[in-house]
């Protein structure tokens, strides 16, 4: 299922992180008096009247500043708005219009984008005259709001939604077999995609983002259909590091959103890093199948690093999420990428696999039988009764209880293990869901 990208642009200071916190639901943003604090981006999953969206808070837009960190912001408030779908043009009620929000205006109605103007700290109606102010800029509306007292938040996502699609199973009625091949910038993605294809339908160079444009690619493997989602680079040359980086980000989530089978690329030399740990997180939020290869492995010195040595690495630092397939692979030699194929095609059939609720039961309640849940705190005895496996594009499992809160956590990790040990789910998130049982 794709989720639409709505991003937050505006000068600095005027609420842009205040009002991400308020439509996201918490308080992920920091938020402070000073300009400038948005340091990193923060993204988020936004749910409004059953339509889903990816919300992308970035930070203050400062024009023809030599300052290196303002620069980085600027490139990357450009980067955000190519990608968009939708624009938040967050302005300041109480200051007014000033040279700034001219300047991202008239970027923004040179990207020939969609977006909304608004103006923010409006705390009261006796506010709202000074928001006309902002009619000079040329829009047909303004929606004048306050972020940080959620006065009129409700209306302005009621428009800005208004084209999104309600949130639906997915939808892959086709056959075809969706893979993601996403991963750090540089780390092989387009040379995995030219391997598979045969030939070069990505440009490749040594210079992380070089990938020109955003590739899906069609292939027939013994026969099946495939399309692999390439994750693109930046069009452009952008000056700073952080701003190729921030790319790759955005087109990962949405790789990872359209696809069914996510190959989470790993640097054989560099090991699991922070971001692709965030990588691997995200495909596991959209319960998405995942394998994890490791690329260049061509250049390591096996007589010193085995792919055993390797893996115990790997698994070291993925911790907990120990049912993911580790795959050693060559993109330039090709070494083991067919394989690589031939398990995303397993990996597909494990995330549509469904268990009857008569086995389920059968197998699961003797093993509850032998090791019980703790109980509750007040000394209660917890009974599942019951277990079954829900409809739906993946893996979810209701378990019926007669006190479904009070079953600790390390329980619910217990019956993953048993489940997994039984039926397997290789390299697929399960989700557990617990109800209470009526009478």
């Amino acid at each position: 299922m794709k989720n639409p990208i709505v991003v937050i642009v505006g000068r600095p200071n005027v609420g842009k992180s205040t009002l991400f916190n308020r439509i996201v639901g918490k308080r992920d943003a920091i938020v402070d008096d000073f300009s400038g604090v948005t340091r990193d981006r923060n993204y988020g999953e936004a749910d409004w009247a059953g339509k889903f969206f990816r919300l992308i808070d970035t930070g203050g837009y400062v024009p023809r500043s030599e300052d290196l960190f303002e620069k980085a912001i600027r490139e990357q408030v450009e980067i955000a708005v190519e990608e968009a779908d939708a624009i938040l043009f967050v302005v300041d009620c109480r200051v007014g219009l000033t040279p700034m929000d001219l300047d991202i205006a008239k970027l923004l109605r040179e990207s020939n984008k969609k977006f909304f103007l608004v103006v923010n700290k409006v705390d009261s109606e006796n506010y709202e005259a000074a928001a006309a102010e902002f009619y000079s800029l040329g829009v047909d509306e303004v929606y004048d709001v306050s972020a940080i007292g959620g006065r009129k938040i409700g209306d302005l996502l009621d428009v800005v939604t208004a084209d999104f699609d309600n949130a639906t199973d997915e939808d892959y009625s086709d056959n075809k077999l969706r893979i993601a091949i996403v991963g750090r910038p540089n780390v092989g993605k387009s040379s995995l995609t030219n391997a598979l294809l045969g030939y070069d339908r990505s440009i490749v160079t040594n210079i992380p983002g070089t990938t020109r444009d955003s590739i899906d690619s069609s292939l027939k493997y013994y026969g099946k259909d495939v399309v692999l989602i390439d994750t693109a680079g930046l069009r452009k040359k952008k000056r700073v590091e952080e701003s190729i980086e921030f790319f790759s980000t955005i087109r990962t989530l949405r790789s990872i959103a359209e696809c069914e089978v996510a190959i989470v690329m790993i640097d054989s030399v560099l090991g699991v890093e922070k971001q692709d740990q965030k990588i691997i997180d995200e495909a596991i939020a959209r319960r998405k199948g995942i394998i994890l290869a490791v690329n260049k492995w061509d250049l390591v010195e096996k007589d010193t690093n085995t792919a055993r040595d390797q893996e115990l690495l790997i698994r070291d630092k993925i911790g907990s999420v120990d049912y993911l397939p580790i795959m050693f692979v060559s993109a330039l030699t090709k070494q083991r990428i067919f394989k690589l194929m031939d398990l995303a095609f397993q990996i597909r059939e494990e995330r549509r696999k469904t268990i009857s609720t008569a086995k389920l039961n059968d197998v699961i309640l003797e093993e509850i039988k032998r090791t019980p849940p703790p109980a509750t705190s007040t000394g209660k005895e917890v009974k599942i009764k019951y277990v079954t496996q829900a409809a739906g594009s993946y893996p979810v499992f209701l378990f019926f209880a007669n006190y479904p809160k009070e079953i600790a956590d390390h329980y619910k990790k217990f019956l993953e293990r048993t489940i997994r040990k039984h039926f397997g789910f290789n390299g697929i998130p399960i989700s557990l869901s617990f109800k209470e049982k009526t009478k």
